[in-house]
Formats: structure tokens, sequence, C-alpha cells
């Protein structure tokens, strides 16, 4: 197991490795200059230039390329010099010096995702790390609701096979997963938040912290996580719906099941012991995957709630060109990509020894 893990692990270095040279040349080869942005209308030659050389900006590509590997990796080299770009100053970096030499120094550090060009050189990790958390609570938010319901309603389905019921909830989970999740989002906001508001008391818009009317304290909105929750989990609950019926329907096919009835046992006891475990293999692979994708997808949703997530932080950038919020973003989430799919793997050996990795 440790050393299927450490693959994984290695497989996902190389794949994180991949992502950053595809974003790093992309979007260094989109037409603007984040210099010139940086400074507006109140640009002149010499604050231009000392913007360019702060940023790396007068370096050619391939150097800025490496600098940029350079502030990613946990062991780096940095230069003593206070004009170098790699120079080791302190309030970039958080390191521990391994190896000095007579003009570089050999250092164990974080990651360095580099300051926003936009939020008055705030760094990129602080950006992330203020946003994520909303992200991730409306994500388990939506998958935890999409699991229960879906795997209820999938039994039931399963259960009740071809029957009205049955055929009830194979529309609606057929619609859930071909309706678009940002035309869903309005549908909602506009109809709960919106028409039926004197009923539902819900907002339109709004995150999950709150400032009250006089700017002093900040609160939890518990009931602005409603909507978005409910909107970022119909697709998924839709697949769960469809996974699970079919899968549970396969699984009750089989010999070891037909010899639970044959002793007396009833279908509740049966599914409950012998079936639900088996078939539940194909909904862990379908809600990891759904699950890492609303850490990327929830972007639409965000935006439109004004869900002060990473996905309208990575929309803001995109609309400035900050480029360092848009690559450390991307990364952060190919990261956690990796480390759900290693989980699942885990996962997938207690569930079914059979598949069981040694």
């Amino acid at each position: 197991m440790v050393s299927y893990i450490l693959n994984k692990i290695g497989y996902g270095v190389l794949t994180l490795f991949g992502v950053v040279t595809v974003i790093f040349f992309l979007f260094n080869i989109l037409p603007g200059d984040p210099a010139r942005m940086m400074l507006d209308q109140r640009e002149d030659l010499e604050q231009f230039q000392n913007i360019r050389k702060k940023y790396g900006f007068d370096q050619p590509i391939g150097t800025q390329y490496l600098y940029y590997l350079n502030d990613l990796s946990p062991i780096s080299i940095h230069s003593k010099n206070k004009e170098n770009y790699t120079f080791l100053d302190a309030e970039k970096y958080s390191y521990k010096e391994i190896v000095t030499l007579s003009s570089n120094t050999l250092v164990l550090k974080l990651p360095y995702l580099r300051k926003s060009f936009q939020k008055n050189d705030k760094n990129v990790a602080d950006v992330i790390s203020e946003t994520l958390p909303n992200t991730a609570i409306l994500a388990v938010s939506a998958i935890t609701v999409a699991i229960l319901v879906g795997i209820f309603f999938g039994i039931l389905s399963a259960i009740f096979k071809d029957t009205f019921f049955d055929r009830i909830i194979s529309i609606i989970s057929t619609l859930g997963m071909s309706v678009p999740s940002f035309f869903s989002a309005i549908l909602f906001a506009w109809l709960f938040g919106f028409v039926l508001h004197r009923y539902t008391n819900l907002n339109m818009t709004g995150s999950l912290y709150e400032v009250d009317d006089f700017g002093e304290k900040i609160y939890i909105q518990w009931k602005n996580l409603i909507l978005p929750t409910v909107v970022l989990g119909i697709r998924p609950l839709a697949v769960v719906i469809q996974l699970m019926r079919n899968s549970l329907l396969e699984v009750l096919t089989q010999d070891y099941i037909r010899t639970a009835k044959s002793k007396g046992l009833s279908t509740y006891k049966i599914i409950k012991t012998h079936a639900l475990k088996n078939a539940l293999n194909p909904v862990v692979t379908a809600v990891s995957g759904w699950f890492a994708s609303m850490l990327a997808g929830a972007v639409f949703v965000e935006y439109i709630f004004n869900w002060n997530g990473l996905g309208r932080e990575i929309v803001n950038a995109l609309n400035t060109l900050d480029l360092p919020v848009i690559m450390g973003s991307v990364l952060t989430i190919a990261a956690m990509f990796i480390l759900i799919n290693i989980f699942v793997d885990i996962i997938y050996g207690i569930l079914d020894p059979k598949i069981r990795v040694k």
C-alpha cells in the first residue's frame, strides 16, 4: 500500500509539472502586459521598468519559467545578490537553509505562489486561503446532499423497478443531468430568492460571511448556503441516483443474493447487509470525480450567487489578468484532484477486497 501511494504521488508530481508548464506558457503568450495593467494611467518609464524588474518580466520567457519552477519547488536555489530576482527575501519565502555556497543558498521552503498583481502585492497563498475554505464548504455540502439523497432514491428506484415511481425518478434525474449549472443558478436565484422570497426568506446572492450595516461585525449567514448547495448538487445527485439504481439492480441478480432470499431474509436486510456495500463502487467513482470537479467547476455558481469562493476569485483574476492568482488557483485545484484520486483508491480497497492494493 505504501509503495502504491508513493507511486501515485510520483505520477501526481509529474502531472503538476505538466500543469505548471502549460498554464505558464499559455498565459504568457496571451496579449496584454501585466506591468502596464498594474500601473494604469499613472505610468511613466521609470515605474514601468521597476515593475518589470521586480516581477522578472524583463527576463527572457525561458528564464521566467525557471524562476517560477524555483519558486514552486520545496527545495530551491537562491542568490545572495539583492538585485537578483531569486534573492532569498524573508518577506517572500518561509524557508530553512540547507547548504550555503559562495553566491547561492540551497533552502527547504514552502512553495511560493508569488504575489497578486491587483491586490496591493497580497500573497496568492493568502488569497487562496481566504477563498478556498468557502468553496470547500459549498462543495462538501453539495456532494453530501447528492450522496444521501441520491443513494436513498436510487435504492427506492431499484426496489420499485419499472413502476410509476421509478419512471418519475428517472425523468427527474435525466432532467437534472441535462440542465447546465449556470442556468439552474439563475433560475433558482430568481425563483426562490426573488419571486418566493416572502415565503423562503432566501437571498438571491450572498456569501457565507456577511458584514452588518455598520461594517463592524462579521457574522455567518447559513441561509446563503442553501441555494448554491442545491444548484451545485443537482447534477451529481442525478448521476448518483442512476448509478445507484443500475448498480443495485445488477447486484440483486447475483447468486449470493438469491441464496439470502431463499433463507427468508427481508429485502431491507438483504440490501443493508449484502447488496449495498457491493453496489457502492461505481457511486464512489462518480462522487470522487464530481467532488473534485466541484472545487473547480463552482465558478459560475459562485459568480452568480456572489459567493466569496475560489471560483469567483478566478473569474475576477481572469478579468484583470492577475496571472499569479490564476496559476496558483489552477495548481491548487490540480493538487486536490490528485489527492482525492489517491484517497478514492484507498476507499476502493476498503469496499472491495478483491481490488485491494498490496
